[in-house]
């Protein structure tokens, strides 16, 4: 299908729509807490918290905060299904003690991948039956809406897609739905929901809210159709640009005031719309780097996404960088692998210390070894993330700034390496790409660290962001 469909339905007065959505979040007192399953759920929103822990008092600090949302980046994409079913579970029970003490109503947003990878449904029915264990009576509804405008994701006719270039293609037909762990057939949104739950919730009793819908304002049929919702129902929002989630969350919240309980599982998109946060201009360098050292940056890359490795390829022809391939495949051999992340951390204090940019990238190309066993193969996926985390985690000198292309990459170096319990995001550096600010109480407070999806920019974006960040001209 052509991207120019998305310019064939009919246009929206988008102020008098926003007129209506502030007068719906002046009146809710709801706490928005978005549990964010990898670090790039940030990518559209400025002037909030990320908190890495779901400690009591992480998620008190998030109650007493001013703001209407905070995050907990919970980075359950890498997790096992018990990783993640004992995560969830605490998260869950911990969220409704604290709502309980501080007399908060609240809801949760678990922000999953815009194409659809991840563990759904296990998360959110882990955080319905916490919710109802904690007698907040029944959850009604689901609300499934991966739109992501900056990542080029839109859903039509309960279709869900990814743009490449002038095209829309069915996220079944993508790369993103061959992925190994969390793989899936169908395009439709209604067949996706039947086919991760293996047929608990049918494709028939998924309920759609369309674009006609939502184009011609029609708030009373959609909070009319919300009100009808029980027991876990499903409801697909279809959506092409932000006036649809607008629309839609303008008939939410007068569904939510008289009395109806929902989760959502979205993508980035949904969380600014729903929680009132304006957009904001893509950051400068001067709002990124608030002091200079002299010393250079560093970049890790991670991601071995076809589109990753084609921007970094576009990187390489940058000016004042210097480049170092980490021989990942020496992962069979401990000692030989220890040595080689010795090796790479002296080679990077010194270009660092000489104010030159030093991109670090993993070898492009997957080790496969003959008689492989999936378990093996974490195993060696676990202990190749553990080294490049290290890369970061191991430096002596501190860096200008810190980008990590890759969604386990960048929760790793952020959370292990950098050691951030709370975060600010800053902003978007571009769009999708998001800029955390580093705490007092990390291993080096006070830089930018850019967090780059895998899956997300254009070819020359990660040259982009290099050379506005480094000193070179």
């Amino acid at each position: 299908m052509k991207a120019d469909m998305l310019k064939q339905f009919p246009s929206v007065d988008t102020d008098q729509i926003q007129t209506l959505l502030d007068a719906e979040l002046a009146k809710s007192k709801l706490k928005i807490v978005v549990l964010d399953d990898d670090p790039t759920g940030v990518q559209t929103v400025h002037d909030v918290s990320v908190y890495t822990d779901w400690t009591f008092d992480s998620i008190r600090r998030g109650f007493e905060e001013e703001n209407r949302l905070f995050y907990i980046l919970t980075n359950s994409r890498a997790f096992s299904v018990e990783q993640t079913t004992k995560a969830h579970e605490e998260i869950g029970r911990t969220v409704a003690g604290v709502a309980k003490e501080l007399a908060v109503d609240y809801v949760i947003i678990s922000r999953g991948d815009s194409t659809l990878r991840g563990h759904y449904p296990l998360e959110t029915e882990l955080l319905r039956g916490t919710q109802e264990e904690a007698g907040r009576g029944p959850v009604d509804g689901e609300i499934l809406c991966p739109y992501f405008e900056e990542g080029g994701r839109f859903t039509l006719g309960d279709i869900h897609y990814v743009r490449y270039g002038g095209e829309l293609v069915p996220v079944g037909e993508t790369e993103f739905a061959k992925d190994k762990t969390f793989g899936y057939r169908s395009s439709d949104l209604k067949e996706y929901v039947e086919e991760k739950t293996k047929g608990k919730y049918r494709k028939e009793s998924v309920a759609s809210i369309s674009l006609e819908q939502l184009r011609s304002l029609d708030y009373e049929g959609i909070t009319e159709l919300l009100l009808t919702v029980r027991d876990f129902e499903k409801v697909v929002v279809n959506a092409a640009c932000a006036a649809d989630l607008k629309v839609f969350c303008i008939a939410l919240y007068r569904a939510m005031a008289k009395g109806r309980r929902f989760l959502f599982r979205t993508a980035a998109g949904f969380v600014r719309e729903f929680g009132g946060i304006s957009p904001n201009p893509l950051l400068t360098k001067a709002e990124m780097l608030s002091g200079q050292s002299g010393n250079g940056g560093i970049v890790v890359v991670g991601s071995h996404t076809e589109k990753t490795t084609r921007q970094l390829e576009r990187l390489k022809t940058l000016e004042g960088i210097t480049l170092i391939e980490f021989n990942s495949d020496l992962v069979l051999c401990e000692e030989e692998f220890e040595e080689e992340i010795c090796s790479v951390v002296a080679k990077e204090e010194e270009i660092l210390r000489r104010g030159k940019t030093v991109v670090v990238c993993t070898k492009r190309k997957l080790l496969t070894l003959e008689g492989d066993t999936p378990e093996a193969a974490l195993l060696r996926s676990v202990r190749i993330s553990e080294a490049v985390q290290s890369l970061v985690g191991r430096l002596n000198v501190t860096p200008a700034f810190v980008v990590a292309k890759g969604g386990i990459t960048s929760s790793d170096v952020g959370t292990r390496a950098l050691k951030v319990k709370c975060a600010k995001v800053l902003g978007q550096v571009r769009p999708g790409i998001p800029v955390w600010k580093t705490g007092e109480e990390t291993r080096f407070p006070g830089i930018p660290y850019i967090i780059f999806p895998g899956n997300v920019g254009e070819e020359g974006d990660l040259r982009e962001i290099v050379k506005l960040l480094q000193s070179f001209p």
